[in-house]
């Protein structure tokens, strides 16, 4: 699935995306 994170860039968001990465999903 194809995800938009804003905010990748902070802590938070950061670790959402590896987090969203590691389970397969693509970060927009």
């Amino acid at each position: 699935m194809m995800i938009l994170v804003t905010g990748g860039a902070g802590y938070i968001g950061s670790h959402t995306c590896l987090a969203l990465i590691a389970k397969g999903h693509d970060i927009i």
